[in-house]
Protein backbone atom coordinates (compact mmCIF):
# COMPACT_ATOMS: atom_id res chain seq x y z
CA UNK A 1 0.00 0.00 0.00
CA UNK A 2 1.27 3.39 -0.72
CA UNK A 3 2.39 5.66 1.91
CA UNK A 4 2.84 9.06 2.83
CA UNK A 5 6.28 9.19 1.37
CA UNK A 6 4.59 8.15 -2.76
CA UNK A 7 2.48 10.86 -1.54
CA UNK A 8 5.04 13.55 -1.17
CA UNK A 9 7.04 12.06 -3.89
CA UNK A 10 4.54 13.03 -6.37
CA UNK A 11 4.11 16.41 -5.14
CA UNK A 12 8.44 17.15 -5.25
CA UNK A 13 8.41 15.57 -8.55
CA UNK A 14 5.57 18.75 -9.22
CA UNK A 15 7.90 20.97 -7.58
CA UNK A 16 10.96 19.81 -9.42
CA UNK A 17 9.19 20.35 -12.84
CA UNK A 18 7.55 23.53 -11.97
CA UNK A 19 11.11 25.32 -10.19
CA UNK A 20 13.06 23.80 -13.55
CA UNK A 21 11.08 25.29 -15.42
CA UNK A 22 10.16 28.77 -14.31
CA UNK A 23 14.02 28.78 -13.66
CA UNK A 24 14.72 28.30 -17.45
CA UNK A 25 12.01 30.23 -18.84
CA UNK A 26 13.04 33.38 -16.63
CA UNK A 27 16.50 32.67 -18.16
CA UNK A 28 15.83 32.29 -21.87
CA UNK A 29 13.32 35.54 -21.92
CA UNK A 30 17.07 37.60 -19.89
CA UNK A 31 19.43 36.25 -21.83
CA UNK A 32 17.77 35.13 -25.27
CA UNK A 33 16.21 38.01 -27.56
CA UNK A 34 12.98 36.93 -28.54
CA UNK A 35 13.02 35.17 -32.06
CA UNK A 36 16.57 34.44 -31.51
CA UNK A 37 18.20 31.19 -32.54
CA UNK A 38 21.90 29.97 -31.10
CA UNK A 39 22.75 26.65 -32.04
CA UNK A 40 24.57 24.76 -29.31
CA UNK A 41 25.25 21.10 -31.43
CA UNK A 42 24.62 20.70 -35.38
CA UNK A 43 20.97 19.22 -34.16
CA UNK A 44 20.12 21.21 -31.25
CA UNK A 45 19.53 25.44 -30.86
CA UNK A 46 18.44 27.25 -27.63
CA UNK A 47 15.62 29.73 -29.15
CA UNK A 48 12.72 31.97 -27.80
CA UNK A 49 9.81 31.41 -29.04
CA UNK A 50 6.26 32.23 -27.91
CA UNK A 51 3.31 29.53 -27.79
CA UNK A 52 0.10 30.90 -27.38
CA UNK A 53 -1.60 27.34 -28.42
CA UNK A 54 -0.92 23.95 -26.89
CA UNK A 55 1.24 21.00 -28.08
CA UNK A 56 2.24 21.61 -31.63
CA UNK A 57 0.53 25.15 -31.64
CA UNK A 58 -2.22 23.98 -31.92
CA UNK A 59 -5.00 26.68 -31.84
CA UNK A 60 -2.00 29.18 -31.54
CA UNK A 61 -4.23 31.60 -33.94
CA UNK A 62 -7.23 31.06 -32.27
CA UNK A 63 -7.68 34.72 -31.86
CA UNK A 64 -7.44 34.72 -27.92
CA UNK A 65 -9.82 33.22 -26.14
CA UNK A 66 -7.65 29.53 -26.14
CA UNK A 67 -5.76 31.37 -23.53
CA UNK A 68 -8.49 31.53 -21.34
CA UNK A 69 -9.29 27.71 -22.01
CA UNK A 70 -5.96 26.81 -21.60
CA UNK A 71 -5.74 27.99 -18.43
CA UNK A 72 -9.00 26.97 -17.16
CA UNK A 73 -8.13 22.88 -18.44
CA UNK A 74 -4.93 23.34 -16.89
CA UNK A 75 -6.78 24.58 -13.24
CA UNK A 76 -9.25 21.96 -13.65
CA UNK A 77 -6.38 19.46 -14.70
CA UNK A 78 -4.00 20.27 -11.62
CA UNK A 79 -6.83 19.84 -9.24
CA UNK A 80 -7.52 16.33 -10.11
CA UNK A 81 -3.73 15.59 -10.26
CA UNK A 82 -3.71 16.61 -6.92
CA UNK A 83 -6.57 14.50 -5.71
CA UNK A 84 -5.50 11.92 -7.97
CA UNK A 85 -1.98 11.82 -5.54
CA UNK A 86 -3.38 12.08 -2.43
CA UNK A 87 -5.83 9.23 -3.33
CA UNK A 88 -5.78 6.39 -1.45
CA UNK A 89 -5.32 3.47 -3.75
CA UNK A 90 -3.26 5.46 -5.88
CA UNK A 91 0.09 3.48 -6.97
CA UNK A 92 3.72 5.02 -6.58
CA UNK A 93 4.37 5.31 -11.15
CA UNK A 94 1.00 6.82 -10.81
CA UNK A 95 1.86 9.17 -8.33
CA UNK A 96 5.00 10.18 -10.43
CA UNK A 97 3.16 10.11 -13.30
CA UNK A 98 0.81 12.65 -12.20
CA UNK A 99 3.67 14.45 -10.04
CA UNK A 100 5.22 15.48 -13.71
CA UNK A 101 2.52 16.28 -15.63
CA UNK A 102 0.90 18.38 -12.70
CA UNK A 103 4.42 20.38 -12.54
CA UNK A 104 4.19 20.94 -16.06
CA UNK A 105 0.77 22.00 -16.28
CA UNK A 106 1.18 24.73 -13.57
CA UNK A 107 4.30 25.45 -14.97
CA UNK A 108 2.68 26.36 -18.37
CA UNK A 109 -0.58 27.66 -16.66
CA UNK A 110 2.08 30.12 -14.59
CA UNK A 111 3.28 31.58 -18.19
CA UNK A 112 0.10 31.92 -19.66
CA UNK A 113 -1.08 34.15 -16.59
CA UNK A 114 1.80 36.01 -16.69
CA UNK A 115 3.32 36.23 -20.32
CA UNK A 116 -0.31 35.67 -22.37
CA UNK A 117 1.47 32.41 -23.90
CA UNK A 118 4.10 29.50 -22.87
CA UNK A 119 7.95 30.62 -23.91
CA UNK A 120 9.28 27.61 -25.24
CA UNK A 121 13.15 27.41 -25.89
CA UNK A 122 14.70 23.89 -26.58
CA UNK A 123 14.54 23.38 -30.48
CA UNK A 124 15.92 20.20 -31.55
CA UNK A 125 16.48 19.79 -35.51
CA UNK A 126 18.10 17.54 -38.46
CA UNK A 127 19.14 19.87 -41.05
CA UNK A 128 15.95 21.65 -41.72
CA UNK A 129 13.60 19.73 -40.46
CA UNK A 130 12.83 21.13 -36.76
CA UNK A 131 10.40 19.09 -34.20
CA UNK A 132 8.38 22.41 -32.25
CA UNK A 133 10.51 24.02 -29.72
CA UNK A 134 9.65 22.85 -26.37
CA UNK A 135 10.37 23.72 -22.46
CA UNK A 136 10.62 21.70 -19.20
CA UNK A 137 6.94 22.02 -18.18
CA UNK A 138 6.57 20.13 -21.66
CA UNK A 139 9.15 17.58 -20.70
CA UNK A 140 7.26 16.97 -17.16
CA UNK A 141 3.84 16.70 -19.12
CA UNK A 142 5.40 13.99 -21.46
CA UNK A 143 7.25 11.87 -19.68
CA UNK A 144 4.48 11.67 -17.20
CA UNK A 145 2.12 10.52 -19.80
CA UNK A 146 4.42 8.49 -21.27
CA UNK A 147 4.92 6.54 -17.57
CA UNK A 148 1.44 6.33 -17.59
CA UNK A 149 0.87 4.36 -20.77
CA UNK A 150 3.55 2.16 -19.89
CA UNK A 151 2.45 1.25 -16.08
CA UNK A 152 -0.83 0.33 -17.73
CA UNK A 153 0.25 -1.68 -20.37
CA UNK A 154 2.69 -3.33 -17.96
CA UNK A 155 2.71 -2.45 -14.44
CA UNK A 156 -0.99 -2.93 -13.75
CA UNK A 157 -0.48 -6.90 -14.78
CA UNK A 158 2.48 -7.52 -12.30
CA UNK A 159 0.18 -5.88 -10.13
CA UNK A 160 -2.40 -7.99 -10.47
CA UNK A 161 -0.06 -11.12 -10.93
CA UNK A 162 1.51 -10.62 -7.46
CA UNK A 163 -1.82 -10.37 -5.95
CA UNK A 164 -2.97 -13.54 -7.06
Amino acid sequence: MPTDRTIRLGFLLAVLVLAGDVATKAAIVVWVDYGARHELLPFFNIVHVLNRGAAFSFLHDAGGWQRFFFIGLAAAASVFLVYRIRRPGTSRAERVSFGLILGGAVANMIDRVVRSAVVDWIDFHWGPHHWPAFNIADIGITAGAVLIVVHELFGRKQVRAANG
